[in-house]
This record gives structure tokens, sequence and C-alpha cells, in this order.
């Protein structure tokens, strides 16, 4: 997946880096968050998110450099196998402030900020589904929704004035999931099968803004489609690919 191949990205040319920015003790450092980096690598090869959330973690606890877009980088690769890993809050924790710290910067990395608006919308989307299941009113879960649909618009556009329509068909087809999830009668939407992003919430193991017991699984005929017409949501790679 696109996740083995950014975080084999960093593990080479950083490591490299690292010899240079952290001499000493940093450099022994900075040896140990690159072997975390690959092992976060080869789990994400498997789809073993939880292991990947880990290493990245650990990786992040060593790490000493002083260019700020290795530790975003890492941060956002934590942050979407999170979302992988059913652990939707702390994603979106994670990615707001990410973001936040992205946005104010005015030399942020163009890429990262892009995927990382990606993250973040999708995100936004299966909370927006966990938050209508969960009986939130529509004023809480529009707010979420309402931010996908735009961050969707923002970089359908940006990738088709870029060039990249693959990207752009992809974040179109994620707008137009966005919206019909909006509009989707709530009866449809239970009838539906819940994203794996969102099943620990719905369980209850995890401590998600909506602060609701999840609901009793339907004794229903599940759809084998979500709400965007498609067996997934947007990825929570935030990839456009």
């Amino acid at each position: 997946m696109r996740l083995a191949l950014l975080l084999a990205w960093i593990a080479v040319p950083v490591g490299f880096a690292f010899y240079h920015f952290g001499p000493g003790q940093d450099a022994v450092q900075n040896e140990l968050a690159g072997l975390e980096l690959r092992k976060a690598s080869l789990d994400s090869s498997n789809e073993r998110w939880a292991a990947v959330d880990a290493s990245c973690s650990a990786a992040l606890e060593t790490l000493e450099t002083d260019l700020p877009e290795v530790e975003q980088r890492i941060r956002l690769e934590r942050a979407k196998a999170r979302m992988l890993s059913q652990q939707l809050p702390a994603a979106y924790d994670d990615l707001t402030s990410l973001l936040d710290e992205l946005e104010k910067s005015e030399s942020a990395d163009a890429k990262i900020l892009t995927e990382t608006r990606a993250a973040m919308a999708s995100a936004e989307y299966y909370l927006t589904w966990l938050m209508r299941l969960e009986g939130e009113p529509r004023e809480h879960w529009e707010l979420e929704i309402e931010s996908a649909r735009q961050t969707y618009r923002l970089l359908a556009e940006e990738a088709k004035e870029s060039g990249d329509e693959k990207a752009a068909e992809q974040y179109t087809e994620d707008l137009e999931a966005s919206i019909r999830l909006a509009r989707m009668d709530l009866t449809e939407l239970e009838a539906l099968d819940l994203p794996g992003q969102c099943k620990s919430c719905s369980s209850g193991q995890c401590n998600c803004k909506c602060k609701k017991p999840g609901k009793k699984p339907s004794n229903g005929k599940k759809k084998s489609k979500d709400a965007r017409g498609a067996s997934s949501g947007p990825p929570a790679d935030g990839s456009g690919s």
C-alpha cells in the first residue's frame, strides 16, 4: 500500500540526514528511530496497523531533528494507521493538531499539507457516519461533513489545476460520497455495513466525541455497499489514488 512506500521514503533519506543534523548521541537515537520506521514499513505492507502505530510512536519518542517535515510525516502516517486500526477518535485528534500546525506555518511541506487535509476529511466523514448512528442532532454532525465536503472540493480543484486527473477523480468521488452521506435517510444508513474505522466506537470501546453507547446490531439484512456506492468510504490514507 501507499503507506509502506511513504514510510520507506522516510527511512532512507531521513536516516542519511540524521548523520548531518544529529551527531553523537543524536545519531544513535535517530538510528533507533530509523529502525522503528523500517518496522512500520514492513508492518504496513502486511496491514498490521496497530503495529505501525506503535512503531511510529516509538520513532517519534527517539527522533532528534531540526526538520519539522520529518516529524510531521511520521505523525501523519501514525494517524492514518490509527484510523485503519479502529482508533478514529485518536486519529481525529492527531490530524486536527497536525493540520492546525501545518496551516499556520509559512513553510509547510505542500505534499504533507495536502495529504493531511485529505486524511482529516476522511476522519470527518467517518465521524459523521458514527454521529448519525448515535443519534446526534443534525447541527452537530453537519459541521463535520460540511468541513469534509469543503476539503474534498478544494483538493479536487487543486488536483485539476496541477494536472493530476487521477487524484481529481478520486477527490470528486469522495466529495460525492460526503454529499450522499449527509442526504441519506437514517434508516438507509442503519442498513449499511459499519465501516471498520467506526467499529470500536460503536461497540463502546473508545472515548468518541459522541460519548454515547453504540446501537445494537440490526437483525435485518445488511446491504453490501455503503454511502459511497462502493465497499468503503474515502481512503483513510488520504491518497488521491
